[in-house]
Parts: structure tokens; C-alpha cells; sequence
């Protein structure tokens, strides 16, 4: 898998799509879950949470 960088949004295991909003590390992150402000949940993932990336941070 490619590295994962600040602001990347990545598909979950679990279905759920995710923004990266901090990386501590290369396989620790955190990242703002739900489609809209209303519905934000911020959580801590693992690589191992992530299936796949589904768009690149392009800044």
C-alpha cells in the first residue's frame, strides 16, 4: 500500500470512508468519520484498519 499521508481520504475495512487528520506514525492515524459536520466521529485507526486509498491528498 502506498504511504499515507495527511488529508488522504481512505476506504475502512468496515465500509466506512475516512479523512486522515493527523498521522503519528506510518501504521497510526487519526481520522474524522461521516459525511457531514452534523455526523463527524473522530477516531484512531491502524493501518490495519485500512482496505484501501481512495484519493490522494494533492496539496
Amino acid at each position: 500500500m502506498q504511504s499515507i499521508d495527511l488529508f488522504d481520504t481512505v476506504l475502512l475495512k468496515d465500509g466506512r470512508e475516512a479523512s486522515i487528520i493527523e498521522v503519528f506514525s506510518d501504521t497510526d492515524f487519526m481520522a474524522d468519520v461521516g459525511s457531514s459536520p452534523e455526523d463527524w466521529d473522530t477516531i484512531d485507526i491502524t493501518i490495519d484498519n485500512i482496505e484501501k486509498i481512495i484519493c490522494k491528498n494533492k496539496e
